[in-house]
């Protein structure tokens, strides 16, 4: 697997981040185009020991060598490793953050083999064992990566209302280029 191409990722921000001074795009009101400084191996080898998970390789390389969030899709990236500067203000995804690194529940099986479509209800947070928080979209739905079973390495997103709990992007590298294309 390529590693990431840091200046290229920061370039590109910065260009979005013009385009966009009144950050009207969804999400940069929260993410300001910023990316937090990288990790260092330590701390990311550190992270995997503690949870009993290997990151996949594109997820892991992104922050190792471009940043740990938040610039990205949905209202950005969670950092890894710290929770986020403002975490405290009342925000859903700060407790799905937290709830993720309870222990044993990043290493625990996907308990999905299928996309599970349509709405879900109360027991979503049984389906999100062995997968890691990403990005929320507002109005409970995240974006989350897949660390184990036969879709690890995978990107899905959970709507628990309406959307249910589907692929989003076969991996991080897709997903995260796929929102510096975008407009």
């Amino acid at each position: 697997m390529e590693s990431w191409d840091e200046g290229t990722v920061r370039t590109r921000i910065r260009e979005m981040a013009a385009q966009d001074g009144e950050r009207a795009r969804f999400g940069a009101d929260t993410h300001r185009y910023e990316l937090a400084p990288a990790l260092p191996e330590a701390e990311i080898s550190a992270f995997e020991e503690a949870h009993g998970v290997a990151l996949p390789a594109e997820y892991r390389s992104f922050v190792a060598v471009v940043g740990n969030g938040p610039a990205g899709p949905g209202n950005g990236l969670m950092p890894l490793t710290t929770p986020r500067p403002e975490a405290g203000d009342e925000w859903a995804v700060d407790d799905e953050w937290e709830e993720d690194r309870l222990p044993g529940r990043l290493a625990a099986p996907f308990p999905l083999t299928e996309p599970l479509p349509g709405p879900i209800g109360a027991s979503a947070g049984d389906l999100t064992r062995g997968t890691l928080m990403l990005a929320e979209e507002g109005c409970g739905m995240f974006i989350r990566l897949i660390l184990t079973g036969p879709r690890a390495g995978e990107i899905w997103r959970i709507d628990p209302d309406w959307g249910g709990f589907v692929p989003a992007s076969p991996g991080f590298r897709d997903w995260y280029t796929e929102w510096l294309r975008s407009p």
